[in-house]
Formats: C-alpha cells, structure tokens, sequence
C-alpha cells in the first residue's frame, strides 16, 4: 500500500508536468533589448520614466513619448545623466491623436519593444463621476493602446533580423480585480487583458510577444494626485497592501518583458491575483501553469475570503455615513 500511494504522489504530479510540457503556448524565449528601440509612452515620469532608466542602463536605444515637452525634455536629460547612454529620444504626443501617434512612431529607426505605459485616473464612485471624465479614462487609458499598437504594428512585422520584439501593456491590479470607486478606470485596464490576449494570438507568427504588467498601487507624482481625491472607502479598502517603488516596479517589468511573460506581477499580492485569474490566458512557464491548475480550488475560496471582508468593510462604512 505504501509502495502505491509512494508511486501516485510521484506519477500524478510528474505526468501533470509532462502534459503541460506539451500544452504550454507560446513557448518560452527571450526578448533582447541590448542595441534595440525601446519605446515608452508616459515616459516623463513615474514607472515610464523608471523603465527608460532601467532599460537605457542595459544599452538599449531609448524613446520616450508623453504630452509635455518640458516634462520629457527633463526626463531625457535624467536619463542621460544617470545611465551614460546618449541614445534617448523624447517626442512629444498626445496618445488619443492616431495621426500623431503614427507620425511620431515612423519617425523612429526602429520599433524593436513598444511599451504602452501611458494612463490616467480619477477615482470616484460612478454615480457622482462624470460621463466626460469616463471617457477621458478610457480614451487615454484604452483607446490610447489601440493607437499605438496600430500605428507600431506595421514597423515592428518590417524587422529584418526577426529576433523576437515585444508589445507590453501596462495594467494594474485593478485590471485583475475590481475595486470600490474604480469602475471606470477597472474598465479601461480590464479592456487590456482582452486586448493583450487576442493580439497576442495575431502576431505570434511575426515573432511578437505580448506582456501584461500588473503593478499595485506605485509611488508615484499620479499616486499622489489620486489619493487625495480617492472615496473614504477606497482608501481603507487599499490599506491592505502596500506601495512599491517605481524603481522596482520597472525592474520586475522589464525582467518580465526580456522573458516574453505574458503576466507580470510586481509582488506577493500581484502574484497570487494572477493565478486566480490566469483564465484562458497563454502560459510560458511550465512550474507556474502547474501552479495555476493546482491550486485553482483553494485560490478561489481565498478570493471567496476577500469579497467577504470587502463587502463587509462597505457595508460598515454605508452604516456609519447613514448614522
């Protein structure tokens, strides 16, 4: 009998391993940067402005897009300064303006990794929140990575050297769950893995791979802008975690890019959202799709957990505004 039980626990889990061998798609590669563009929009500041540090540090040629031209003309000089590397262009676009985007992007050598990290918020619940404001989250936020990608997509397949590029998109946690007083931009970021998962079946053939990036709240000048603006009840509910450095967001974020990841999370928190919600998406990594299937029944009573403990905190917060 214990012979027996000894050969299950080691051929069950060995077989599961075997079978996802064969199953995983795409398969695993590296996405080098050394020499190549890397293009960031919301590259001015913040995690943009990390990542063309990070990036411009392991030799990559350097471009950065946002709408100030003061702003990126500070963030380029940055750059330089920090990382020795002269190879940094700054153009000046407004993400929602294709003709733009498309002149802005053609006028670069090369389009090697597009990294749409642009975005904007404004938390408020729905009801109070404006329909122009709505559609400015989206426009930017959504529409905005459209944009991009399609005036990008056409540079990128026109690589002669066909080694592997890469198409990140910049989420959030709250494109993995949704949070109080974020309805609209939980939409614009949910909207990416939709985005990131279909698009990633049409390019895989030019040896394209897309990434998704779900940083948590991030210490950065828009963390700053938003929490003063944020619901009383966001605010608590986001107590639970706490924010990372930009700096680090950008190393887990390029890291994950080289390795041609689909999902990167930035943390503890980040990683086990992605298991609970890893879906239809594509899988490179054997260990971690071994890990999803496995622990899919636990993670969903842990999530099970947390909308208890969230639906309870707003309906004490509900109960004490009514007093």
């Amino acid at each position: 009998m214990g012979h027996f039980l000894f050969f299950l626990l080691l051929f069950v889990p060995l077989s599961l391993f075997l079978l996802l061998y064969v199953l995983i798609r795409p398969r695993p590669t590296r996405v080098p940067i050394r020499g190549r563009n890397v293009v960031i929009s919301g590259g001015s500041s913040g995690i943009g402005l990390a990542i063309a540090h990070q990036a411009a540090s392991e030799g990559a040629q350097v471009t950065i897009l946002a709408r100030d031209p003061k702003k990126l003309e500070d963030a380029s000089r940055s750059i330089q300064s920090a990382t020795g590397n002269s190879n940094v262009t700054a153009l000046s676009v407004d993400v929602r303006d294709f003709a733009a985007v498309k002149r802005a992007l053609e006028s670069c050598s090369s389009v090697d990794v597009l990294i749409c990290n642009h975005g904007v918020f404004v938390p408020q619940e729905l009801e109070e929140q404006t329909i122009e404001t709505v559609k400015y989250m989206l426009d930017i936020n959504l529409l905005g990575t459209f944009n991009l990608i399609k005036a990008a997509l056409p540079i990128m397949k026109k690589r002669k050297d066909n080694v592997p590029a890469s198409i990140a998109l910049m989420s959030s946690q709250a494109g993995q769950v949704g949070i109080y007083g974020y309805a609209a931009y939980s939409a614009s970021k949910f909207g990416l893995r939709g985005l990131g998962e279909a698009l990633q079946q049409e390019v895989i053939a030019d040896n394209i791979h897309v990434t998704l990036i779900f940083p948590p709240d991030t210490e950065t000048p828009g963390l700053l802008e938003e929490q003063k603006s944020r619901p009383s009840i966001t605010n608590i509910l986001a107590e639970s975690s706490s924010a990372m450095k930009a700096k680090d967001v950008a190393r887990k974020a390029l890291d994950g890019i080289k390795s041609a990841n689909f999902v990167v999370s930035c943390n503890f928190d980040g990683f086990m959202l992605s298991l609970a919600t890893s879906g239809m998406s594509p899988q490179r990594s054997v260990l971690t799709a071994f890990i999803e299937v496995v622990a899919a029944g636990l993670l969903r009573l842990v999530a099970l957990f947390y909308q208890w403990k969230w639906y309870g905190m707003i309906e004490r917060c509900h109960a004490k505004e009514k007093k």
